[in-house]
């Protein structure tokens, strides 16, 4: 495997806001699940069928398990993101578009670890909803919208960096 450059890659305004609402939406998580842990009932949901209805149940301890998910999340991919050379790339890394693609990746990354934590913001929700029987299931609309919110982008990503390879060769 040829080496790939490292850069130092400046965070523009787009990377910022999406740190911060990452960070907002663990906080939104942890201060909703504290907030509301002690006026629960002894059993929540904790899986759904594919329909958003709930299918199994358990301890309102459980509850936690979403946002220590969201957290190591959001903490690993932070992590990766500081190394975006060793990322896996549909295309070539060149020194010519190695910055480009860089960038389009570590966005891309920023966006996904956002968006993974506002869905399990929204699972905590909907799980809270439903112990207080404010609601009956989650709604068959969440797999489709979750999956929508991160696929579509994803889509967008890899074809950009097929644009930048592209573009790069053009220029060179």
């Amino acid at each position: 495997m040829e080496e790939r450059p490292r850069i130092k890659l400046k965070l523009g305004i787009i990377d910022i806001v999406l740190e911060i609402l990452g960070w907002l939406a663990i906080l939104a998580i942890w201060g909703l699940v504290i907030a509301k842990y002690s006026s629960l009932p002894d059993s929540i949901p904790t899986h759904f069928n594919a329909a958003g209805q709930p299918d199994s149940f358990g301890g309102k301890a459980t509850l936690f398990v979403l946002p220590i998910m969201g957290t190591l999340t959001f903490l690993g991919l932070t992590f990766l993101n500081m190394f975006p050379e060793i990322f896996n790339y549909p295309t070539d890394i060149t020194a010519a578009n190695a910055s480009a693609q860089y960038l389009n990746s570590t966005r891309m990354m920023r966006y996904l670890k956002m968006i993974l934590v506002v869905i399990f913001g929204l699972i905590v929700f909907n799980k809270i909803q439903i112990a207080t029987e404010l609601k009956s299931e989650m709604g068959i609309w969440f797999i489709p919208v979750s999956l929508l919110l991160m696929f579509v982008p994803l889509i967008y990503f890899i074809s950009n960096s097929f644009r930048i390879s592209k573009k790069s060769q053009v220029d060179e």
